[in-house]
């Protein structure tokens, strides 16, 4: 089943009730739902909702990839698809498919996002798009696996980081102070998405 307006209501609701400070920011995201904006479409150009993977190694580094689009470093993720269940499972299945992972080489750090950003994504004229908004809610999650083969249609290179690398405070503590999940049944083989 698609992801509707009511979940990403729930997922967003859920995490300002434990992120407060950041409930400033997402006003104009909760406005779009209230006036019936379809955060789901990508043509929806003043926001839709992307889903990102926050992934952590055993040595509490986190993995970037170089957007080829955008030639920037960015966490994995990507827009949502009709046969994703919900937000997190978006953000998994963009992580496999990126990075080369297997869905099975990774562990969610629990069901609600770790953070969310709003940020502007430039007018792509090749696409027909204009400048516009990414809702991208993020999912803190980890493995111990090598990377598989990238995805080299959408991202050039994949690099790990430390985490006071990354750009947002908020983002950095989150990651920071969250408890490793236990890796050690994690199988450590690079393979490919099954998402």
């Amino acid at each position: 089943m698609p992801i509707t307006a009511a979940h990403i209501r729930t997922v967003l609701t859920s995490y300002v009730a434990r992120h407060p400070e950041d409930e400033g920011s997402l006003a104009a995201v909760f406005a779009l739902l209230d006036a019936g904006a379809d955060l789901t479409s990508r043509r929806e150009f003043r926001g839709h909702v992307t889903a990102g993977a926050v992934l952590r190694d055993p040595d509490g580094r986190v993995l970037l990839v170089r957007h080829r689009a955008l030639d920037r470093w960015l966490l994995p993720g990507g827009h949502l698809e009709a046969t994703d269940d919900s937000l997190r499972d978006a953000a998994l299945r963009e992580l496999c498919e990126e990075t080369g992972i297997a869905r099975a080489a990774v562990v969610p750090a629990g069901s609600a996002p770790v953070h969310v950003d709003v940020h502007p994504i430039p007018a792509n004229p090749v696409k027909g798009e204009p400048a516009h908004q990414h809702i991208d809610v993020r999912f803190l999650v980890h493995t111990a696996a090598d990377l598989g083969t990238l995805q080299t249609e959408e991202i050039t290179a994949a690099a790990w980081r430390q985490v006071d690398s990354l750009p947002g405070e908020a983002l950095r503590t989150r990651i920071a102070t969250t408890a490793p999940t236990q890796l050690a049944d994690t199988p450590g083989r690079p393979g490919h998405c099954r998402c």
